[in-house]
């Protein structure tokens, strides 16, 4: 298997698996030539999490240090709704929460990816006042080291944060909170925003930036659509193989605002993660770094 050569650019990987240990993960996403990783801290389809031995910590940390890895950030629990209406289903969901960021702060990874939740049928001004409510809850117990990143959604079912405004909305009510936003393309697309072509996508970006921010997009999430447009459906395939197609992801990967702004894909990685090394190839492909006018993350 022929293993990618880290680019000098946008930090650019994929969610890696922590079975035997966290510090697997780094190995994993190192030998794929990834300079960035999502991992779980946890299982995410559990409410109960073991404690990170303290020996495992080390062990991820060094093995951090010694890799090619620039930026890490974890992804919280599928269980945990903030927009939950019954009252202990949210205070469990607020504890498993902060649960995660303090596993984040041992490991000293600085971004937590979250969704907002689904309001259950109480309607989204409800849905949205509750998510605020908790997370002001979280932000009193929670390490500051961790940056929350609230991520878009499809809106599939009674989720939240399908449309930039319930994001906007989010962020307006809890002004005391350090939020950043993980753009997911799948997600964005699933709920209407066309991003499959350049001014589709110079539109949609537009758009986000006037109503939420773009300085506030600290990760992207790079998931083409196995359905179509304003689906309302979350499912995930590979860039450039679903409706979306290619002409997005060149558009994006182009986009000099973005340039330094992690990437991570979210599909299956396939036989030997072959998938995953087609997919890591073709978007360094489409970033085309020499027509960047020589920009360059880091120093």
């Amino acid at each position: 298997m022929t293993v990618m050569t880290p680019g000098a650019a946008t930090p650019l990987g994929v969610h890696v698996s922590i079975a035997g240990g966290v510090d697997k993960a780094i190995a994993r996403a190192a030998h794929l030539g990834c300079t960035a990783m999502q991992i779980f801290t946890a299982n995410a389809s559990r409410w109960q999490a073991k404690e990170l031995p303290g020996e495992s910590v080390e062990k991820y940390r060094a093995a951090r240090a010694e890799s090619p890895i620039e930026y890490v950030a974890a992804h919280d629990s599928y269980l945990i709704n903030f927009a939950s209406p019954d009252p202990l289903l949210r205070q469990k969901s607020i504890a498993a929460f902060c649960a995660e960021m303090e596993r984040c702060r041992r490991l000293g990874i600085t971004d937590l990816v979250m969704h907002p939740g689904a309001h259950m049928g109480r309607g989204v001004d409800a849905g949205l006042a509750t998510v605020a409510e908790s997370l002001r809850t979280v932000l009193t117990q929670a390490p500051p080291a961790v940056r929350i990143l609230i991520e878009n959604t499809a809106g599939q079912g009674t989720s939240l944060g399908a449309a930039f405004e319930e994001l906007a909305e989010l962020i307006r009510l809890v002004p005391e909170g350090r939020f950043g936003i993980c753009f997911d393309t799948c997600h964005a697309f699933a709920a209407g925003y066309d991003i499959s072509s350049y001014n589709g996508y110079m539109q949609v970006m537009e758009t986000f930036d006037r109503l939420v921010g773009t300085e506030r997009i600290a990760l992207f999430h790079l998931n083409d659509s196995k359905k179509a447009l304003g689906s309302r459906v979350d499912r995930h395939d590979h860039v450039g193989r679903g409706h979306i197609g290619v002409a997005g992801f060149r558009a994006l990967m182009r986009d000099r605002r973005f340039l330094c702004v992690p990437k991570i894909i979210e599909t299956p990685g396939g036989r030997d993660g072959r998938d995953h090394l087609d997919t890591l190839a073709l978007l360094r492909t489409l970033e085309k770094p020499e027509e960047s006018g020589g920009l360059r993350c880091g120093p």
